[in-house]
Formats: C-alpha cells, sequence, structure tokens
C-alpha cells in the first residue's frame, strides 16, 4: 500500500511539473505574442496613450480576483518598498516600449537577458549576498555578452539600445525588491504593477494622443487580455513545479523574439545580437543554478513585459 501510494504520489508530482513547464512555455510565448502586438500598436500610437489603454484593459479584466482577495490590498506590510517596485516597473515598461519603436524585438529581448546577471551584481552589493568567485567569473561573461550585442566597436551606441539596457537594469533592480517581498499574494503584486503602469501612461498621454480606430480598439483588447493569460501561466507554473524547473525555461523568449520579428516585420538578428545572446543565456543559467544550490535564487523571473 505504501508503495503504491508512493507510485501514485510520484505520478502527481511528475504530470504537475509538466503541466508546470508547459505553463511557462505557453506564458512566455503569450508574452512574446503581445510584445509584438506592442511594437505593432507604438508605431502608430503614442507610449503613454498605448501604455495607459493597454493596462486599463488588464485592470478591468484583473477586477473580480481583485475584488475578490480585496482584504490583502488592506494588510499590504511595507507600503514605501511596494511604491518603489511600481516605480521600477512603470520605468521599465516604459523603457521597454519606447525602445521597441526603433529596436528588433529580438534586440530589446537579448538585453532582457541580462537582468538575471544585474541581480547578481545588485544583491551582492545591497543585500550582501555572498557571490563565490565561479559565479563573478560567469557575470563577467555575461557583460562580454552584454558588449557584444551592443556592438560598441561598429559606431556610437544608439539611445534607443542604451535605453533597452536602462529598461533592463531596472528590471533587474525590479527583481531584487520583488525578492524582498515574496511573501506578498501574487494579485497584489500583479495588479500593483498595472496599475502603475496606468497611471504612468496617463501622466504622458498630455504629450500626445491619436485617435483609435476599431482594430486599435481590438487589439488594446488584446493586449490586456494576454497580460492577464501571461502573469496567470506564470504564476501557475511556478505553483505546480519548483521553480529550479521551469525558470529556465523563460529563455526561449528569445526564440520567439526572432520567430515572431521575421514575420511580424522582417527583422533578421545580426550575427553578433544572437552570439550576445548565446553568452548571456549561458552565464543566466550558470548564475541561476548556483544561487540554487545556494538557497537564495529568486523564486519568481517576470518576463519582460508584454
Amino acid at each position: 500500500m505504501t508503495s503504491a501510494t508512493s507510485t501514485i504520489a510520484t505520478s502527481d508530482q511528475r504530470r504537475a511539473t509538466l503541466l508546470g513547464i508547459g505553463l511557462m512555455l505557453l506564458g512566455v510565448g503569450v508574452f512574446s505574442v503581445g510584445d509584438m502586438v506592442g511594437k505593432m500598436m507604438v508605431a502608430t500610437l503614442p507610449v503613454g496613450q498605448f501604455l495607459m489603454l493597454r493596462a486599463g484593459a488588464s485592470l478591468l479584466l484583473l477586477s473580480p480576483f481583485a475584488w475578490r482577495e480585496r482584504a490583502a490590498f488592506a494588510s499590504t506590510p511595507r507600503p514605501w518598498i511596494h511604491v518603489l517596485r511600481v516605480v521600477l516597473s512603470s520605468s521599465e515598461v516604459a523603457a521597454f516600449f519606447f525602445a521597441v519603436i526603433y529596436l528588433p524585438l529580438a534586440d530589446i529581448i537579448t538585453y532582457y537577458l541580462a537582468s538575471p546577471i544585474f541581480v547578481t551584481v545588485i544583491a551582492a552589493i545591497v543585500l550582501k549576498e555572498q557571490v563565490d568567485l565561479r559565479r563573478w567569473i560567469a557575470v563577467g561573461a555575461g557583460f562580454i555578452g552584454v558588449l557584444l550585442a551592443l556592438k560598441p566597436g561598429a559606431g556610437t551606441v544608439s539611445w534607443s539600445a542604451l535605453i533597452a539596457l536602462a529598461g533592463s537594469f531596472s528590471f533587474a533592480i525590479l527583481m531584487v525588491v520583488t525578492r524582498a517581498l515574496r511573501g506578498t499574494p501574487q494579485i497584489v503584486l500583479g495588479a500593483s504593477q498595472i496599475s502603475g503602469t496606468f497611471c504612468f501612461g496617463l501622466a504622458l498621454t498630455p504629450f500626445g494622443w491619436a485617435p483609435l480606430s476599431v482594430q486599435d480598439i481590438a487589439l488594446i483588447v488584446f493586449g490586456g487580455c494576454i497580460t492577464v493569460v501571461a502573469l496567470f501561466s506564470v504564476n501557475r507554473s511556478l505553483k505546480l513545479a519548483p521553480a529550479s524547473v521551469v525558470v529556465p525555461y523563460q529563455y526561449s523568449m528569445i526564440i520567439w523574439a526572432v520567430i515572431l520579428g521575421y514575420i511580424g516585420f522582417g527583422d533578421i538578428p545580426a550575427w553578433h545580437t544572437l552570439g550576445g545572446a548565446a553568452i548571456i543565456i549561458a552565464s543566466g543559467l550558470y548564475i541561476f543554478m548556483r544561487e540554487q544550490a545556494a538557497g537564495h535564487a529568486e523564486p519568481v523571473m517576470d518576463p519582460p513585459p508584454a
């Protein structure tokens, strides 16, 4: 009986793990589709208007869940840290979509994949976490990957690339702050993050507003749905399977960025972008595995904004 029970438990765990991996891949894929839709929209709409309307659509979809968990919002501790997190989140989302006007998706995703490398440096300096020599070597290799992707020797690095890299750095700080708030309910983190984006977009609307077509409205609603579906998929994935199993699958975002960038915009990544991405991913995976071994790996690594 004990053996049979153990076999059933192992089988259930295996199914849960496979489902968690599937949901992570789904969430990353859906986020990537959202990136492509966003790139299409900011080509004709001001970034502030797009951010406000898309976040508004997401909040409408989240409102029933937020109302059900409303008590969690009233009892949230350390409100100033939450405010800092919202500011960081709004800044990196804005940087992403300002950069995406001028850069291919694969380039921007490559810079954002460097976030775990930045997290290691920030955590060592700010949180005083111990970083061994092998992880510092991996960090150094990751920075070489970033430099290769930027290719500064070809001339002056573009402002759009620097904006994307700044967004990646903000995203890294966001992950460190989220680490400090890991006990906060996901609905509070998600709703506050999207609300911050809405307010940030609203503040930018006086500087530019474009008339909306029926297609624009449909894409905005679609983008809002994408954000909610992707967030729920990633969060559910992390509940079903260990982070050490599912988080590395987030690096599949670069594959989606290359495919969707080519389909949607005819973008073909340069060799130095793909080479830099390969080095960054290898460094990030090594750092993640070392942090798992050390017992303080980041439990949630939210993908870049959809």
